[in-house]
């Protein structure tokens, strides 16, 4: 893996608070220095598996992957003000469209890169380059 995975401070980005490694994302979290939202659907969560705790909020719905109309009011009763919010997905791209979201609905959010599974490998399978899983951070399967 590359050493940005393990650099402790959040990295720049364009329209949210930043990028941060997964390990950061746990340490706040667990700190209660941020609310994680998993922005995955539903179906993600239960087949993949999850991080207990965190809150299942949908960016985008199952089947078909519309858009959540109740995700706005459901990010907003999750995350307090003041809180900054730490988004997962698999593989860290709907939680930066989620993050910049939450931002322009004034949240202090970060998108966790490598997300829950991490990047594709050679044969197109997920979860051994990367991700919340990968790096041995809580999770389950049903």
């Amino acid at each position: 893996m590359d050493a940005d995975m393990t650099q402790p401070d959040p990295k720049p980005a364009q329209g949210y608070a930043g990028d941060i490694t997964p390990q950061l994302a746990h340490q706040w979290w667990q700190a209660g220095e941020a609310v994680l939202i998993d922005v995955r659907s539903d179906a993600e969560r239960e087949w993949v598996g999850h991080v207990p705790g965190a809150v299942a909020l949908a960016w985008k719905q199952w089947p078909g992957m519309a858009m959540n109309p109740g995700f706005d009011e459901g990010l907003k009763a999750a995350v307090a003000p003041g809180q900054r919010a730490v988004l997962l997905c698999r593989s860290g791209v709907r939680s930066i469209a989620a993050a910049k979201r939450a931002t322009e609905l004034g949240i202090e959010a970060y998108n966790i890169l490598e997300g829950f599974e991490g990047d594709a490998d050679e044969q197109g399978h997920r979860g051994r380059k990367g991700g919340w899983r990968m790096r041995g951070l809580p999770w389950r399967q049903s």
